[in-house]
């Protein structure tokens, strides 16, 4: 889509690599663009890759909600990879880690959807 993001398949699995900080103004548009986008092509399966992500903010939170939300509301699957220390402790504090599923290796996270949808 832009340099400040990748968007990859892996088997079923949308990887999307976003290279910025998720913060209120116009990089908060980065994800809802993207996701909106992989969503219009049919995917539902989708791996946000955060590993750049040095910080995110309220709305950067709620950005992610909205995004989890968008893609339950079609069936699909939000999974988050590679959270920085500073991501990883906001998600902590507002609890959001008990709500996304968070992982650390890429292929672990893909191997998870493949888990999750055959329990379907």
């Amino acid at each position: 889509m832009t340099m400040d993001t990748v968007i990859r398949q892996s088997g079923f699995v949308t990887v999307v690599d976003i290279r910025r900080n998720i913060v209120q103004g116009k990089e908060i548009d980065l994800p809802r663009s993207v996701l909106k986008a992989v969503l219009n092509e049919g995917h539902k399966q989708i791996l946000f890759n955060l590993g750049k992500v040095n910080y995110i903010d309220t709305s950067g939170v709620g950005c992610l909600m909205s995004a989890f939300t968008s893609v339950r509301k079609q069936d699909g699957e939000l999974k988050l990879l590679n959270l920085t220390k500073k991501v990883r402790d906001v998600m902590r504090t507002t609890r959001l880690d008990t709500v996304f599923d968070v992982l650390d290796d890429e292929v672990s996270a893909i191997r998870s959807f493949r888990q999750s949808n055959t329990a379907n």
